[in-house]
């Protein structure tokens, strides 16, 4: 019985030195050490061993399992490092290497146009309002001089969606909220930049949805000249310092009088497909604040004026860079975006 404990002992010792992977261990554990295990069938057949031998034995089988233990857990341990000093070695990284540069993105072309025409007014001491998209019919419509059934409403060709409740058309309504909001106090000076809508058939003039940015000053004695000053010196800062400006008269509801206004082209004056070869291009309307609208907004007109303008930041973007059509910005072609980092 004594050589078959040592046979069994340095069997299993050198099974386990020989064990390459977790699962062959497990094997080895149970064939030796299981409840059905070969050591300790040896430790349970020691009552038929003779009385005066069953304490050497014992003794030596105990040995035997303890050492089998050992060398098990032993060489679990040795694997498990094995295992993951080649993860660690797989996963390394060569930091003498060269880095990989990922790209980097950028504003799109009309949010940077956007930025800009804000920057221009934030110097000149204006402020910046925002109001909701979809907004009551009385502050974009009713508040700004356009009662049920004008003509005008027809021309903004709105998005209804209840009988009082629509997209709004322009941002204009927000200069309502604010002078509302600051009724008495003067100055005011804001800006509203912001996405508006209108039924129109994408073209490449024309889309459903697009940005405005309205500007509007009010305090006493605010002049026609004043506008005039002011947008010369817009244009001259977002177009060139040889750009000119021209006065067209023409009609908007919210302002008397009221001014279509043109800059020089790029082209010179030579003509081209921007300017449609007549060397002038339309960039906003503006004018002075029509008393009622002043009403509306809690001011009296017989106190103070104010000049009100609004651009179409796409349009701006389009006479900045050249670009022939609107529905450019809508596409996501990075080949094109990529143009105006």
């Amino acid at each position: 019985m004594r050589e078959t404990v040592e046979r069994l002992r340095e069997e299993a010792l050198a099974a386990v030195a020989a064990a390459a992977r977790p699962e062959e261990l497990e094997a080895l554990r149970v064939r030796y050490l299981g409840r059905k295990g070969e050591l300790t069938r040896i430790l349970r057949g020691l009552g038929q061993v003779p009385p005066e031998e069953r304490p050497a034995l014992g003794a030596l089988a105990n040995r035997a399992r303890e050492e089998v233990e050992a060398a098990v857990a032993s060489r679990l341990q040795s694997l498990r490092e094995e295992e993951a000093a080649k993860r660690l070695s797989a996963e390394a990284v060569d930091v003498t290497l060269p880095g990989v540069g990922w790209p980097v993105g950028q504003r799109h072309i009309v949010h940077q146009v956007r930025r800009e025409i804000e920057e221009f007014f934030l110097h000149l001491g204006f402020s910046i309002a925002e109001g909701p998209e979809v907004e009551l019919d009385y502050f974009n419509f009713e508040a700004l001089n356009i009662p049920r059934g004008h003509p005008a409403r027809e021309a903004q060709d709105t998005f209804f969606l209840t009988d009082e409740l629509l997209l709004r058309t322009h941002t204009s309504p927000v200069q309502i909220r604010v002078m509302r909001s600051l009724s008495p106090r003067l100055p005011v000076r804001v800006i509203c930049p912001g996405r508006v809508y209108r039924r129109d058939t994408p073209d490449p003039s024309h889309l459903p949805s697009f940005h405005q940015i309205e500007a509007l000053a009010v305090d006493r004695g605010v002049t026609f000249g004043d506008l005039r000053g002011t947008l010369e010196l817009f244009a001259r800062t977002i177009f060139g310092p040889a750009t000119r400006v021209r006065f067209r008269p023409s009609y908007f509801p919210f302002t008397e009088p009221s001014a279509e206004v043109d800059v020089s082209c790029m082209c010179g004056g030579k003509g081209c497909g921007v300017c449609g070869g007549a060397g002038w291009v339309e960039i906003l309307g503006a004018g002075m604040v029509h008393p009622r609208v002043l009403e509306h907004g809690g001011y009296d007109p017989e106190e103070v004026s104010g000049y009100a303008l609004g651009l179409g930041v796409e349009r701006t973007a389009m006479l900045r860079h050249g670009i022939d059509d609107m529905r450019l910005f809508l596409q996501n072609d990075v080949r094109f975006l990529r143009q105006f980092a």
